[in-house]
């Protein structure tokens, strides 16, 4: 079955430079670079060398904004299947999402004129977020989350959606090594001791690890990769997350992980096979020192939201435990702009 003209124009459209290339990066899809986003230096008491790799620059405020670019390259390869006669329309694509990765994701396929998005929400996902996605197009499901573990099936069920793709989970797509490689290399590349990243659905923390398992393990170097590999090995990552279903940082609680793949036993064995530094771990957060890195955060002139800026939170809270001369990246996630 051939495309439409309307297809064809937005197959040639998608343009994606290469997959590793830094010479030739894919994002941000309207002025491709590498890195995509700043790193800058912050002023933190006590410690001589702390930076910050802020995605508040994306175009909604985050860092989903990359996981929305890799779904307008899934549907490029949707559309050749469709050009090849493999499937005779495009499917649509439904997520469970708080707010932030629906947000990045329809505003994209508004951009390309692809197929509106389904979106599955809680009950009491707060009026501005709704009226927002509703607004570009996506089209809401509401259910009291939180009271069963949901599976893509679920998902596709309760966003009557039965013949596209849940692209929460893993099943279809593997978000650990996909949505955030390019961001994985431009973190790797700083040459840090410890790295601090919110963790929410836990695809960050696992894309990162795994990219440094593939570049500690695997016999050919990606070329994007330009960090010290011997550093690497002794970097710590420490994910911040919170246990607290009250906390300002809404979007990294959760009764249950349903797609995460992270484990203690995972990052263990990581940490005991040289691959990771023996602090890397979850950690959560406690809600003071959350607002101590709100104020930081405010003094240094940085974009953000509580969830985003848990990192910080968390190396407040060790402050302690963290060598004070090592350098230390942040992770801002950003502050999703509804």
């Amino acid at each position: 079955m051939s495309l439409t003209r309307k297809e064809e124009k937005i197959l040639k459209s998608i343009k994606v430079p290469s997959e590793n290339n830094p010479n030739a990066p894919e994002f941000p899809p309207n002025n491709p670079k590498f890195p995509a986003t700043p790193t800058y230096k912050i002023e933190v008491t006590n410690f001589e060398n702390v930076w910050l790799k802020d995605e508040s620059v994306n175009l909604t405020g985050t860092h989903k904004d990359r996981m929305a670019w890799e779904m307008i390259v899934t549907y490029r390869q949707f559309l050749l299947a469709k050009k090849q006669g493999l499937i005779k329309q495009l499917p649509k694509l439904s997520i469970l999402s708080s707010g932030s990765a629906a947000l990045a994701i329809q505003t994209q396929l508004k951009n390309y004129d692809l197929p509106n998005l389904n979106v599955l929400m809680d009950k009491n996902t707060n009026f501005k977020t709704v009226k927002k996605l509703k607004k570009i197009g996506c089209k809401l499901f509401f259910q009291n989350l939180g009271k069963t573990v949901l599976n893509w099936q679920d998902i596709l069920t309760l966003t009557k959606n039965v013949n596209g793709f849940d692209i929460t989970s893993n099943e279809a797509y593997d978000p650990t090594i996909r949505f955030y490689d390019w961001m994985s290399y431009e973190i790797i590349n700083s040459n840090a001791d410890y790295v601090f990243v919110p963790f929410g659905t836990g695809q960050l923390y696992e894309n990162i690890l795994n990219i440094v398992k593939r570049e500690l393990t695997y016999k050919f170097k990606d070329p994007r990769y330009k960090g010290n590999k011997k550093v690497l090995q002794k970097c710590s990552f420490l994910g911040a997350t919170t246990n607290n279903p009250k906390s300002k940082a809404d979007k990294l609680y959760a009764p249950f992980l349903p797609f995460a793949n992270y484990s203690k036993q995972w990052i263990k064995y990581y940490s005991y096979t040289g691959i990771i530094g023996n602090q890397s771990n979850v950690y959560s957060i406690q809600e003071t020192y959350l607002g101590k890195a709100l104020d930081l955060a405010e003094k240094n002139k940085i974009n953000c939201e509580p969830s985003g800026i848990a990192g910080l939170a968390l190396l407040l809270q060790m402050k302690n435990k963290i060598s004070k001369n090592k350098k230390i990246l942040i992770i801002n996630t950003g502050k999703t702009k509804f």
